[in-house]
């Protein structure tokens, strides 16, 4: 249980951060910023309890790593959905209400690539970052992973809206960011990417011990 509780308050600040400085006087370039550094903090505040995933993209990642257990998937989740979805209503309804929010325009096509590009970016980061045994113990990896997404957004949030991840889909509909008819291209694009990004980690790294790890264990190594 602990583990699922770490999960939904990192993907809770996730949230709230893009809420709060994607629609009204916080928007413009302190976003990308803010949102890049609340999950940096919150990966590190929680990766030595649940891996500090907060995004369901990167938990299928792990699962294909094999370093996760495939009963954890499912509540994972779970919890970072109803997270994404109560930081939304949150902002919306108390912190940002009343603020007028404009859908962003999205074309499929550049959406679903942008999507894909740097959900695929995050996944890998990850996994090389969190799970390699070539960067076992390192204390960097909360950066590489925030600095991963703080880019996607500064190169294609206006392209895709830069979500990079199902739960923040959700979140960014919520919150009026995105038309939830445009939701089916965060969920394709994020999941796809997630799964190739996986394949390809394991193609190009070399062959090592992917027994899932305990239930009761963090599904990545963190620094001790």
């Amino acid at each position: 249980m602990n583990k699922y509780i770490a999960e939904f308050i990192g993907t809770f600040f996730l949230v709230l951060t893009i809420g709060c400085t994607g629609i009204g006087a916080g928007a413009g370039v302190i976003a990308p910023l803010a949102i890049g550094a609340a999950l940096m903090i919150m990966v590190f505040a929680g990766g030595h309890i649940s891996g500090g995933h907060y995004n369901p993209a990167v938990t299928l990642g792990v699962l294909i790593r094999g370093k996760v257990n495939a009963a954890d998937v499912v509540p994972y989740w779970i919890a970072q959905f109803i997270a994404a979805a109560i930081a939304a209503l949150f902002t919306s309804k108390i912190l940002r209400a009343g603020v007028p929010v404009t859908a962003i325009a999205v074309k499929t096509g550049p959406a679903l690539v942008a999507e894909f590009l740097f959900t695929f970016a995050l996944v890998y980061v990850v996994l090389n970052t969190a799970t390699a045994e070539g960067t076992s113990g390192n204390s960097f990896y909360g950066l590489a992973i925030g600095m991963t997404v703080l880019t996607g957004a500064f190169a294609v949030g206006d392209i895709s809206g830069g979500a990079f991840n199902p739960a923040v889909a959700l979140g960014i509909c919520i919150l009026g960011i995105s038309s939830w008819a445009n939701i089916w291209i965060y969920l394709v694009a994020n999941f796809a990417a997630a799964i190739v990004a996986a394949v390809i980690f394991q193609l190009i790294n070399p062959p090592m011990q992917t027994t899932p790890i305990a239930t009761d264990e963090p599904p990545y190594e963190t620094p001790r």
